[in-house]
């Protein structure tokens, strides 16, 4: 087993049909979904109560524009890798809230694939040359 197939996704989307198809996609692509949440209460709960490798946040929840507050709390986590996944990425401060990068809305499943593909190998401690289509990197990342 690859290290990408052994992560664990936390999926923070408050659309419930977006949640599902993702959850259904990711379960495609042999990760493991350890929860789905609507607002950032119920994001930062789950994060923390299970530490997942990454987690997919978007920036308008179910409580407003809270995914940045979602960024935050879990990326202080180190074993947390926090990539967001949305249409309002002008609403991403400059310091992208403590998060890897960012997925447009909509995306495709080449795009969620390879994305996280690379987070995996970075996780693992690789230097992918270039991120791969779709995946805008935070300056630091």
């Amino acid at each position: 087993m690859t290290v990408a197939l052994a992560m664990r996704i936390l999926v923070v989307e408050d659309e419930v049909l977006i949640a599902l198809e993702l959850e259904y996609l990711l379960q495609d692509l042999g990760y493991v979904t350890v929860g789905v949440a609507g607002t950032s209460a119920e994001a930062i709960a789950l994060g923390r109560s299970t530490s997942p490798d990454v987690a997919l946040v978007d920036i308008h929840l179910i409580d407003g524009p809270t995914g940045v507050d979602v960024a935050r709390a879990l990326s202080a986590d180190a074993r947390t890798t926090v990539v967001f996944m949305t249409a309002n990425s002008k609403r991403i401060p400059e310091d992208f809230a403590g998060a890897f990068g960012v997925i447009a809305k909509p995306y495709s499943e080449r795009v969620v694939a390879s994305a996280l593909t690379y987070v995996a190998e970075r996780r693992a401690g690789g230097r992918p040359e270039t991120a791969p289509d779709g995946l805008s990197l935070a300056p630091t990342a």
